[in-house]
């Protein structure tokens, strides 16, 4: 089961979660569940092991990964508003 299985979350869905439900997210997601998400969210981007090891000589850390992740998201995040 992925960690987005286990959220209910889609590569969608997860843009619109409220902070919570992310910073969850992050702490079980995996570093090539994260990978995955942002290769599909900037496909000209430097994320999967050979190209950042290519462009920066080291490996994309899970850290990282999330900071990029929330980089993409918090910006252009729209949340429901709960009542």
């Amino acid at each position: 089961m992925t960690t987005f299985n286990k959220y209910g979350l889609t590569y969608y869905s997860i843009m619109e979660e409220p902070d919570d439900v992310l910073n969850k997210f992050f702490q079980d997601a995996t570093r090539e569940e994260l990978i995955g998400w942002l290769s599909w969210n900037d496909r000209n981007g430097v994320y999967n092991d050979e190209d950042h090891q290519n462009e920066f000589g080291c490996l994309m850390t899970k850290e990282d990964g999330i900071d990029n992740m929330k980089n993409q998201i918090l910006p252009n995040r729209v949340v429901p508003e709960q009542s």
